[in-house]
C-alpha cells in the first residue's frame, strides 16, 4: 500500500487535488456556487505549473461543456466541474457527450434548482440529469469525493465503457466543510489512472472518423441509443473491478451499494450522499433501544445497482427511502421510484415509504431520522404503512 498523507481539507479542495493528480489535457469551466473553489484551485495549479492542462475560461456552463466535448472528441483527457443551474444549462451538451461516447469526467456540487433562488444542497440538479447517459457516483464524505474522482477517470476511459462520468458531492455540506482526508502521492495516482489513448480521436488523420453526423429518418439513431445502453450495462463490471483495484491500493472500501447493520436488520433506510453518516448514527442509537435498524447507501446511482440493492434489502420488514429531490407528478421521489422498482420481483412484497427531506438545504435533524425509524418499526410490527410520500420536517 502506498504512503498516504492525511490532511484537513474541504471536499472541493481534495476534488481539485484529485483532478490535478489525474492531469487532464484540458479543462473548460465556469464558476458557480458551491462548485467555484474546485476550478479556482485547479486554475491555481495551472498558473503555478503544478499541472500541464489547457485551462479555458468560458462565458457559461453551456460553453464549458461544449468546449469539453470538442476537446474530448479531438482525443484529450478532459475534466470539468459545475453545479445546479450550471448543470441545467449544460443539459443539451450532456446528451451530446454521452451520445458521442466521450469519457469526460465532471464533478458536480449538488445544489437546489430555482425557483425560488436557493444555493444550498439538495439533489434536484443531478436527478434532473439522471437519464442523460452519464455514469454517476455519489460521495458521502470528502474522502469519497477524492476517491470517486480518481476512479471516475478509469471508469470513463475504459475501452468497454467510453462514457462521461459525474462525481457528485453535496453542496456546502461536503464541498465546504473541512474533513479528514488521506491523499495518495502523485506517482501512485498517475500509475493508477494510466495514460489515456483515445480510440476514435477526431485529429487522428491516419484513421479518420466522423463525429456529430446527422442520423435522421432511416438513419442509425436507434442503434446509437442501443449501443449507449449496452455500454452503461458493461460499466457495471468495470466499476466493480476499478473499485476493487482502488480499494486494494488505498485500503478504503468501495461498493456500488454499501451497507451498515444489514446482517440482522428488520428495517432499513436507503440514502444517498452526506446524510448517510447521520442515518448510521441514529440507527446505531435506535439499536440500543431494541430496533434492529440497517442502512443502505447508494454510492453508484447510474448505472443503478438494482440487483445489489435487492440483495441488501432481502429479509427486512419495511424500507424507507430518503429522497433529497422531487419528481413532480410521480408517486414519489426519483430514488424511491428506483428502489421500489428494484424490489418489484422480490418474493415478499416489502413496504417501501418515501420521505422527501432536506430540499434547499433544510435541516436534517437527528430527531427527524428517529421519526423515520420509529415509523418503520411500527410498520414492521403490523401498522398500516402511510399512503403517498412524506415531507419530512416541512412546515
Amino acid at each position: 500500500m502506498p504512503t498516504q498523507k492525511t490532511i484537513a481539507a474541504t471536499g472541493n479542495t481534495v476534488v481539485a487535488e484529485a483532478m490535478r493528480q489525474c492531469a487532464p489535457d484540458m479543462m473548460a469551466a465556469y464558476p458557480i456556487t458551491p462548485q467555484t473553489t474546485i476550478v479556482e484551485e485547479f486554475a491555481g495549479f495551472v498558473a503555478k505549473g503544478r499541472v500541464h492542462t489547457e485551462y479555458i475560461t468560458v462565458e457559461s456552463e453551456h460553453s464549458a461543456m461544449s468546449a469539453c466535448v470538442g476537446a474530448s472528441a479531438a482525443g484529450a483527457r478532459v475534466m470539468t466541474a459545475t453545479s445546479s443551474q450550471g448543470l441545467a444549462l449544460m443539459w443539451e451538451e450532456l446528451h451530446i457527450a454521452s451520445g458521442m461516447r466521450l469519457p469526460i469526467v465532471m464533478a458536480n456540487a449538488n445544489r437546489a434548482l430555482s425557483a425560488p433562488i436557493n444555493i444550498h444542497c439538495d439533489h434536484s440538479d443531478i436527478m434532473g440529469a439522471r437519464d442523460t447517459g452519464w455514469i454517476t457516483l455519489f460521495a458521502e464524505t470528502a474522502q469519497e469525493a477524492y476517491d470517486n474522482t480518481i476512479m471516475a477517470i478509469r471508469i470513463a476511459e475504459h475501452p468497454d465503457v467510453l462514457l462521461p462520468t459525474m462525481s457528485c458531492l453535496d453542496g456546502f455540506i461536503t464541498t465546504h466543510s473541512i474533513d479528514r482526508v488521506c491523499i495518495m502521492d502523485d506517482e501512485t495516482v498517475t500509475g493508477f489512472v494510466g495514460q489515456y489513448t483515445p480510440k476514435n480521436a477526431l485529429l487522428d488523420i491516419e484513421n479518420p472518423v466522423t463525429h456529430g453526423a446527422f442520423a435522421g429518418l432511416g438513419g442509425p439513431f436507434f442503434e446509437f441509443k442501443k449501443s449507449q445502453r449496452e455500454a452503461i450495462e458493461r460499466s457495471r463490471a468495470v466499476i466493480k473491478d476499478v473499485g476493487a483495484e482502488f480499494s486494494e491500493l488505498s485500503g478504503r472500501p468501495f461498493g456500488m451499494v454499501e451497507t451498515w447493520g444489514m446482517e440482522d436488520a428488520d428495517v432499513a433506510i436507503v440514502v444517498i450522499g452526506s446524510t448517510a453518516g447521520n442515518v448510521r448514527h441514529v440507527a446505531r442509537q435506535m439499536r440500543e433501544s431494541g430496533i434492529k435498524a440497517g442502512v443502505v447507501k447508494i454510492r453508484c446511482f447510474r448505472p443503478f445497482p438494482y440487483a445489489e440493492l435487492a440483495a441488501a434489502l432481502s429479509g427486512v420488514k419495511a424500507v424507507a427511502v430518503m429522497d433529497r429531490a422531487e419528481s413532480f407528478g410521480a408517486e414519489g421521489g426519483p430514488l424511491f421510484l428506483e428502489v421500489r422498482s428494484a424490489l418489484y420481483d422480490a418474493t415478499e412484497r416489502i413496504p417501501v415509504i418515501d420521505y422527501i427531506y432536506g430540499l434547499g438545504g433544510s435541516d436534517v435533524r437527528l430527531e427527524l431520522i428517529e421519526t423515520v425509524l420509529n415509523d418503520l418499526s411500527e410498520i414492521a410490527a403490523g401498522a398500516q404503512a402511510p399512503t403517498g410520500l412524506v415531507y419530512l420536517g416541512s412546515r
